[in-house]
């Protein structure tokens, strides 16, 4: 297929399909003559996985690229998870060191508890022991209470996501699988939460209408 239909297939204007190329996050094409360029299935699939990175998961082009990288090369798949897992944008930047004391504490504490298997310069570390902080600073130390009840639940949507990593028959798809999972999961989790919450709620508070 040209471009122009390249373009209508995946969805991406073909000024973006170039700036991609030139940002090699697409693969060429074959050149069937100087002036014409071939693009196949491959092409229109990528395509779709950058634009959903992008656009969805709100990936930086390098970020794009580092995860793409990772899905490519042969390297462990809990590897691609910590690629994946640092390409995600944040709201606020959680570095290692910026946490106090007690958020730290208490992320151990659950480490611990659970015995997960946490590499120190994971970005969940840092985002949790500062949220915890956060909490402890604005009076809702309450709020610490649920913690248990938290890392139960992500230890459920974790096995989940292996699962879903795990019904992929080839290693490159299961690459892929990390990368779309963990990085346009969150905010399928955040969507999710969102209409639950409003569920719950409404179960629990909504007043009895005359």
């Amino acid at each position: 297929m040209r471009m122009s239909e390249l373009s209508e297939r995946s969805g991406v204007s073909v000024p973006s399909i170039k700036f991609y190329q030139r940002e090699q996050l697409l693969h060429d094409g074959e050149h069937t003559s100087a002036t014409q360029t071939s693009y196949d299935e491959t092409h229109v699939e990528r395509l779709r996985l950058v634009r959903a990175l992008i656009e969805i998961g709100g990936l930086s082009v390098s970020s794009v690229r580092a995860v793409l990288a990772a899905v490519e090369a042969d390297i462990p798949l809990d590897w691609a998870f910590g690629v994946a897992q640092h390409a995600i944008p944040r709201s606020m930047e959680f570095e290692p060191g910026d946490e106090g004391d007690r958020g730290v504490a208490e992320v151990e504490a659950i480490v611990t508890a659970r015995n997960w298997t946490v590499a120190p310069d994971n970005p969940g570390r840092a985002m949790a022991a500062r949220v915890i902080d956060s909490y402890v600073e604005l009076g809702h130390e309450e709020l610490l209470s649920v913690l248990p009840d938290y890392a139960e639940a992500a230890s459920i949507i974790a096995r989940v996501d292996l699962a879903a990593v795990g019904m992929s028959d080839t290693r490159a798809a299961m690459a892929e699988t990390v990368v779309v999972g963990t990085v346009l999961g969150d905010a399928l989790l955040a969507g999710l939460r969102r209409m639950a919450q409003e569920s719950v709620s409404h179960h629990i508070y909504r007043k009895d209408q005359p």
